[in-house]
């Protein structure tokens, strides 16, 4: 994201956002790049548990006995 220094000014915080989020923020005058911000301690990003949460309607029970109709597929 490049943005001119004047129009920075009002919105700083959505910039230190921006880049605390991992993006790229340039300040530019007379619209030459003129700084990057960054930011000093990035936050690593949260571990999600279960990628596959709420997509899965039912997960198996491997220790209830079979069906009479499944097991006679396996033999």
């Amino acid at each position: 994201m490049q943005m001119n220094i004047a129009e920075a000014k009002a919105k700083l915080s959505e910039l230190i956002a921006a880049a605390e989020r991992g993006e790229e923020v340039v300040l530019a005058r007379g619209g030459h790049p003129v700084v990057r911000i960054v930011a000093a301690f990035p936050t690593k990003p949260k571990f999600r548990f279960g990628v596959a949460a709420g997509e899965v309607d039912r997960v198996p029970d491997f220790f209830e006995p079979m069906a009479e109709d499944e097991l006679a597929l396996w033999e």
